[in-house]
């Protein structure tokens, strides 16, 4: 599944021709099956929160990505005070995302192994996206949550970049004093 190529982001006036620089995906290095990444580069590194993050952005980008299967893990016993250990953590990041690979319908009809009922793992979702501010997102197919992941950065990163120019732009001209 390839999706249009990501544009560069705008260059940062003040720093030369940019014009090709595109963010670069980081992987935790604790993941087992990271997602494949098409439209944009990766590497992977340790990461404090989160499964995906992007270069320079580590404390501010943080998308942590569960299957079905490990998101029911989650919902109880010692896995679940391990995950929102993760969410806390998650919760001073600027942007955050809990990306759940699968359906929710999947959910809603058991389609998972387990005993934790479909009603017990979905209001878990409901309070943890209410008590960690950390938005759910569902995607299908992994080829659709790492064509998501690559989105978020590019757009994320396109902010940090036009801020950054605003910044410069107020201390162009001015001497201190």
């Amino acid at each position: 599944m390839n999706a249009d190529p990501l544009p560069a982001l705008p260059a940062l006036r003040s720093l030369g021709n940019l014009a090709e620089c595109k963010p670069v995906i980081v992987v935790d290095s604790r993941e087992q099956l990271p997602l494949a990444f098409t439209r944009l580069a990766s590497v992977r590194a340790g990461l404090n929160a989160g499964d995906y993050s992007f270069r320079g952005g580590e404390t501010l980008f943080g998308v942590e990505r569960k299957s079905i299967q490990d998101l029911v893990g989650c919902c109880t016993g010692a896995n679940r005070e391990r995950f929102e250990r993760e969410l806390i953590r998650l919760r001073g990041y600027r942007f955050k995302r809990l990306l759940v690979i699968g359906e929710r319908a999947d959910v809603a009809a058991q389609r998972y192994r387990g005993s934790v009922s479909p009603k017990a793992v979905l209001a878990t979702l409901a309070a943890f996206e209410a008590r960690y501010d950390v938005p759910v997102v569902w995607c299908p197919t992994p080829e659709a949550g790492a064509l998501q992941v690559e989105s978020w950065a590019w757009w994320y990163s396109r902010e940090v970049v036009k801020a950054a120019n605003g910044l410069l732009a107020g201390g162009v001209g001015q001497t201190s004093g």
